[in-house]
């Protein structure tokens, strides 16, 4: 055979490969009595795609299709048409990942996918919708992130604060003169880029006809092949020592976040013993945690204090977190509901004086052993609905691991006290930390951390001896707050730029 046959013949062979490899991807939960169907289409782009200078572009993307026409209906008539159907169609947007949400009863399923399919194949990108969009994404950082959610605020800040100079540090709502420099080109520039075949995986779960499938797949294939490289991500940036942005407002109460990254996901073997060490530590939403029962249970300062070892959104009114928000790097990080101001001082003392007792004691064998059977229990009612279970079988598509539910039933029997204490003093510390807080009067603030004053609170109602002795200790706990470590911002300029 020629030299230029065989060229030919392996060329060929690469692009046939190429195009399967980026044809678009289904995952499949079929429950044949289940009347609900549910759509969810994550799309491989998030904040780390948006350009420099029209931050907020992706998340303007997916509400475009989301909440916009079809080259046949405009979004009013699609509202007019859902609404008889008591279906929905959401979205989500993070740092790498965004998804676009349908649910529909089978009765209405054909007409339903025909719009839902639409939205994201044939979308109409009205001038209106456009300006509706935009509009909705800047009021979400002016006036509910900035003046009506202290916590929120908080949260997000301090994900912008740890990942300084990084893909992650945009937010995925983006910035005020990011999105007021964004044009209607720019939104359909970024959808011919990112909205490809390869970049797309098509999830649905509940009763839905085996035909479906097969429609789904040719519809979809109308969008370009190929896959967009992945944005390359550099290490975090080292935190030295307690590093703070104090963020002033005028709120009678603090709200405080702190954290740091984590070299882990779900993807490592040690997220799993981590695991174990969060729920003992903050459960999200429960009494399981220590910081809950220190804080709240025993003293009442606040509603709840909890901790994370990857990002988390609450899914509504449930305490789960929502599925779908897969990231390749992650962080540790503890959530201080609002406290009084004056106790500001104390708490945010009581609680890295709690971090500093995991890291250095670990668990004792009893409390492994009682948070494991709890975590084992626990995890299963993450999956309650076949729509989260669909999300949670994505993520694990995303992250290249069994089924995460499944694994969690299979690591966690075969970790020991000792895998989960190597964990904690491998993963976690208490001395390189990004602390944020939503605070009236920043510099005194600022002030009595600098300056360690001692900070002694009083209580309404009686408490033990016990813990007014436990209080004494605390306040006078050491934090390492240096002034040059310290950035205090007013409300209204965090995510201006």
């Amino acid at each position: 055979m020629k030299a230029s046959k065989i060229i030919l013949l392996m060329l060929l062979a690469v692009a046939i490969s190429s195009a399967k490899n980026s044809e678009i991807k289904i995952k499949e939960l079929y429950s044949p009595n289940y009347p609900i169907i549910t759509f969810r289409v994550m799309i491989g782009t998030g904040s780390v795609n948006d350009p420099k200078g029209k931050e907020g572009l992706n998340a303007l993307t997916i509400l475009m299709l989301a909440q916009g026409g079809t080259k046949e209906l405009t979004y009013k008539e699609i509202q007019e048409k859902l609404y008889p159907w008591a279906a929905r169609i959401s979205y989500q947007f993070d740092k790498e990942v965004s998804v676009i949400i349908g649910e529909v009863h089978r009765d209405h399923l054909e007409k339903f996918y025909k719009i839902f399919s639409d939205l994201i194949l044939n979308p109409r990108f009205d001038e209106q919708d456009f300006k509706r969009n935009k509009d909705l994404l800047l009021n979400y950082i002016r006036a509910t992130i900035r003046s009506g959610d202290d916590e929120e605020l908080g949260k997000q800040a301090l994900v912008w604060f740890i990942y300084e100079d990084h893909p992650y540090h945009s937010p995925e709502f983006g910035t005020v003169e990011g999105l007021n420099n964004i044009t209607l080109e720019d939104v359909k520039n970024f959808y011919k880029k990112y909205f490809t075949q390869g970049n797309i995986t098509f999830g649905i779960a509940g009763g839905y006809p085996k035909s479906l499938i097969q429609k789904i797949k040719k519809d979809f294939s109308k969008l370009p092949l190929g896959k967009p490289e992945p944005v390359k991500l550099p290490e975090p940036k080292k935190i030295n020592g307690l590093e703070f942005l104090l963020i002033e407002k005028e709120t009678r109460s603090t709200a405080i976040s702190f954290g740091f990254p984590i070299s882990i996901n779900r993807s490592h073997k040690d997220f799993y013993a981590l695991m174990v060490a969060n729920s003992y530590f903050g459960e999200h939403r429960t009494f399981n945690g220590i910081l809950m029962q220190k804080i709240r249970g025993q003293r009442g300062l606040n509603y709840g204090d909890y901790s994370y070892i990857e990002h988390f959104v609450q899914d509504g009114g449930s305490t789960f977190p929502v599925p779908n928000i897969p990231r390749r790097q992650q962080y540790f990080s503890v959530w201080i509901r609002p406290v009084e101001n004056k106790n500001r001082h104390f708490v945010l003392r009581l609680a890295i004086r709690e971090l500093e007792i995991l890291v250095k004691n670990g668990l004792s064998e009893k409390d492994f052993e009682s948070t494991r059977e709890f975590l084992l229990n626990y995890s299963k009612l993450w999956v309650q609905t076949l729509n989260r279970r669909l999300g949670y079988m994505m993520d694990s598509d995303w992250y290249g691991i069994e089924y995460f539910i499944d694994k969690i039933q299979k690591e966690l029997p075969k970790l020991t006290v000792e895998d989960v204490n190597n964990a904690i003093r491998k993963y976690l510390n208490f001395e390189n930390i990004k602390i944020v807080a939503v605070t009236k009067d920043a510099q005194s603030y600022m002030q009595d951390l600098v300056s360690n004053k001692p900070s002694p609170i009083s209580y309404v109602s009686p408490v033990s001896q016990s813990i007014l002795e436990e209080d004494k200790i605390i306040q006078e706990y050491r934090l390492n707050a240096k002034p040059e470590n310290f950035r205090i911002m007013s409300v209204d300029e965090i995510f201006k730029i």
